[in-house]
């Protein structure tokens, strides 16, 4: 007798209905987005007519001094908007967490509440909240410096090249340092109490216990945490935008990717918007970005794995 033919697994038709609404509005919205920016950036508007040029958009980028000087700068002015959160932000938000997370600690929700609101607040709103508190002539930082005896301290931040896209920096830092606070908090939460119970019995109790035991058992969410941070500010725009405006002020120290795209795509004052170029300086944020995350995918978070439960 032939054995019998096992049963053919049915073709689970609800995986595709339940995903298909996603996939099309992430295709809507994302992808097809993207393949239309790549695509603009490889032509260029020549008598009237759209015409393909390859790479010349990017060799105009990087070649031509009134390009290249402005992209540069933005792009080192980013690098430095992202190390001000990486060296200020995140290690606040860990220190935070492991703060909150201490079951001694009383009214450690409300407090987790009140540094979590800033970042429900619009970019705007921020924006030209920190610019009235930091003005020279009617903010009330002078004011409060003066209080406690260091109204010498003061000068106007926004205002000096030297000071403003660090100052901005930290604006952000306290808009968002909630987020990795509550993700690293939640990390903490999430540490077996058999762990804990056995770190105890060992005597490693306080900040020892915090630095040899939990600390190495969250690096998964700080790597995931660095990543979230790096995307998002090459990504800016919002925060610098309302503050100091198109032209990121004073000339030009604030600039950073997205502002300079958005004056290169759609044109400001004096300079007329050019597709084409936004489009290519577009696909160079795609690709800064794609790289980092890359980076972080194959050579660090493998070697962070070690560390999961």
């Amino acid at each position: 007798m032939t054995a019998e033919a096992a049963p053919k697994r049915p073709f689970r038709w609800h995986i595709i209905v339940f995903l298909a609404p996603a996939v099309l509005v992430y295709t809507a919205i994302m992808i097809v987005p993207l393949f239309g920016t790549l695509q603009f950036s490889l032509f260029r508007n020549v008598s009237g007519g759209h015409t393909f040029v390859g790479l010349d958009n990017f060799r105009t980028l990087f070649g031509d001094p009134n390009w290249s000087r402005g992209f540069w700068n933005a792009l080192w002015n980013n690098v430095w908007f992202f190390i001000i959160h990486m060296l200020v932000q995140n290690p606040i938000g860990i220190l935070l967490a492991a703060l909150l997370s201490s079951p001694k600690l009383r009214l450690s929700s409300f407090y987790r509440t009140a540094i979590f609101i800033p970042t429900i607040l619009s970019f705007v709103i921020v924006g030209f909240a920190w610019k009235l508190i930091l003005s020279p002539i009617w903010g009330v930082a002078p004011n409060l410096l003066d209080l406690v005896g260091l109204k010498s301290l003061f000068t106007p931040w926004l205002g000096k090249e030297e000071y403003a896209l660090t100052a901005l920096s930290l604006i952000s830092v306290w808009q968002f340092v909630g987020i990795p606070m509550m993700l690293i908090y939640a990390a903490l939460l999430s540490i077996p109490d058999e762990v804990i119970e056995a770190a105890e019995c060992d005597g490693v109790t306080g900040m020892a216990q915090f630095w040899k035991i939990k600390l190495p058992l969250v690096l998964p969410s700080i790597g995931i945490i660095s990543v979230l941070t790096f995307v998002a500010n090459f990504n800016a725009f919002d925060l610098i935008y309302s503050a100091q405006g198109a032209l990121a002020g004073p000339n030009y120290s604030t600039d950073i990717l997205g502002t300079f795209l958005y004056r290169a795509f759609f044109g400001f004052q004096l300079q007329v918007g050019d597709r084409n170029m936004g489009a290519a300086i577009a696909t160079m944020m795609f690709l800064i970005i794609l790289t980092g995350v890359c980076l972080y995918l194959f050579l660090i978070q493998t070697r962070l794995r070690r560390y999961q439960f």
